[in-house]
């Protein structure tokens, strides 16, 4: 549904339940220049750490749970009620089923108890967009989404005209990430424990392999360099009967090294494409999960910076899932005068990218789109 366009400040509640965190957020203002009145994220590290990553069932049930509670919260903190609100923005995929469709039958029946609109919103569009939520850029900019599961180049040409250049054809590097520290004996969530490690490791001593630099597109690997990760582990097991805690410290450095270096070199060919655009003001961004990596991001930066590009990093809270996002990805849309109806449905998949075929396949934090 499509309704006249506004120019008015608007507030938005953003609903966000797509894999392990049950996320609600208030903001409030227009496209390009809006602010976060309350973000709350409820996070389900405990339920899932001793299986090793996230169980479906036990997320879903623990957003049906939590979802109303970080609804009264965010709006608490915000300092309003429900009906200081323009418009209901819930994240209707992709992730997993189970915990996506919590989000949505939440977002409706209070849609239907208050006659407050609503709207279906692209998790990764949520994502996508969050520059213009926290540094008003301006379209068009280039965007690498790099998360637990999904990896992908963007140029963001609209709030819902994203062109894909490349993305990842198996692991997401938080994918990888989180089976390098179940490898190693690391707690989950795996990128900030390996990261730890890496601090303190060399990362010239082990020298991992970087999947597909010889092929000039902007796709990428990472399964490969988890399976390298596998036999240099077991290799020095084999070898001196068990690892140190400096053997561990150099494979989480080599593997990180590995990681930013793919990302780096597959950054520098997607910005050589998105600057043949000639845009009035060039920038990379980058948002994800693995965006809140140190390493990686001066990686990136080194590049934006070399291609006089102007580089945008959201803050850390921003970079994992969270609801402000999703509110801010619906303001962009009622804002543009579209509403969605009862109809709205869970979605596991939902490419940015609709010219572009699907990717396949399936990641920790979801399936990829």
């Amino acid at each position: 549904m499509t309704c006249p366009m506004t120019n008015r400040e608007m507030t938005l509640l953003g609903l966000e339940s797509s894999c392990d965190d049950t996320a609600a957020a208030v903001v409030r203002g227009v496209p390009g220049n809006a602010r976060i009145l309350s973000s709350v994220v409820a996070g389900q590290d405990e339920l899932h750490s001793a299986f090793g990553g996230v169980v479906p069932e036990i997320a879903a049930r623990a957003h049906t749970e939590k979802l109303d509670h970080c609804a009264e919260r965010a709006l608490a903190q915000a300092g309003m009620d429900l009906f200081g609100i323009d418009a209901i923005a819930v994240t209707s995929g992709p992730g997993l089923i189970g915990g996506v469709l919590a989000g949505v039958m939440f977002a409706k029946g209070l849609s239907a108890a208050t006659g407050i609109p609503i709207l279906g919103i692209n998790h990764l569009a949520g994502h996508a967009l969050t520059p213009r939520l926290t540094d008003g850029t301006g379209f068009p900019y280039l965007m690498l989404l790099v998360s637990g599961g999904h990896c992908q180049f963007l140029i963001a040409h609209g709030a819902e005209e994203f062109e894909r250049l490349g993305g990842t054809i198996d692991d997401a590097p938080g994918e990888a990430f989180d089976k390098t520290a179940r490898l190693l004996g690391l707690p989950q969530p795996g990128g900030p424990s390996v990261e730890r490690e890496a601090r303190s490791g060399d990362p010239t001593r082990f020298r991992f392999p970087r999947p597909l630099l010889d092929r000039p597109d902007c796709n990428l690997s990472f399964s490969g360099l988890k399976t390298a990760v596998l036999r240099q582990r077991d290799q020095i097991i084999a070898e001196k009967g068990g690892l140190t805690r400096q053997d561990r410290a150099d494979i989480c450095a080599g593997f990180q090294a590995a990681v930013a270096g793919v990302l780096a070199a597959k950054t520098k060919r997607a910005l050589t494409h998105y600057l043949m655009l000639a845009p009035a003001v060039p920038t990379l961004a980058v948002a994800g999960g693995v965006a809140a990596n140190t390493a990686i991001r001066r990686a990136l930066e080194a590049q934006s910076s070399g291609h006089g590009c102007a580089f945008c990093a959201p803050p850390l809270n921003l970079c994992t899932d969270n609801a402000a996002m999703i509110a801010y990805a619906g303001l962009e849309r009622f804002a543009a005068g579209q509403r969605d109806t009862q109809e709205i449905s869970a979605r596991p998949r939902w490419p940015l990218d609709q010219s572009s075929p699907a990717m396949l396949g399936s990641g920790k934090k979801g399936a990829k789109a």
